[in-house]
């Protein structure tokens, strides 16, 4: 008999995040690049998560970026994958693609060399919703799954802050 196999624990933001999403009718979709379908994941290892994750597309390669979530090809060219309009354009594009009310995205450098002029750490996180979209910028410590695990809990931070903000009819902050 084959033992039970038990997901990966989920932050608590994530669990945290759907039930929230749940309750409110939403939906959320991902577009990563540097965490590699790690968002998706936590919040698919939430039980439940069917009733509000959309999907997920991973786009670690740049024309994916542009050919599959519509980033500015132009953009790309001149600035890299590495910057908040990217990332911006990544969470509008999932929310696009992906016929959902919330887009989240990843884009950076988790190592182990620097990429676009960007060093090992730079990352950006964006979330798309109802009244706009936020895009940060972040400098994460730590080796290269530190860097991908901590961008994770970040946009799962943004996201919950944004849906936080909507719902009490408050401004995005930038």
């Amino acid at each position: 008999m084959t033992p039970a196999v038990t997901p990966a624990e989920s932050p608590p933001a994530a669990a945290d995040l759907i039930a929230v999403l749940t309750a409110r009718g939403q939906s959320l979709g991902c577009a990563e690049s540097l965490t590699g379908g790690l968002v998706c994941a936590a919040l698919t290892d939430v039980p439940g998560a069917s009733a509000v994750v959309r999907g997920a597309v991973v786009s670690y390669a740049t024309d994916v970026k542009a050919d599959v979530l519509g980033v500015d090809s132009g953009l790309l060219a001149s600035l890299g994958a590495v910057n908040a309009e990217v990332a911006r354009q990544m969470a509008q594009g999932a929310c696009r693609v992906l016929a959902s009310d919330w887009g989240v995205a990843t884009t950076g450098v988790a190592g182990p060399d620097p990429q676009d002029g960007a060093a090992v750490g730079t990352v950006f996180v964006a979330v798309a919703g109802p009244g706009g979209c936020e895009a940060v910028e972040l400098r994460l410590p730590g080796d290269r799954a530190a860097i991908r695990r901590a961008a994770v809990d970040a946009v799962l931070d943004l996201v919950r802050a944004r849906v936080d903000a909507a719902e009490e009819g408050r401004p995005r902050r930038g």
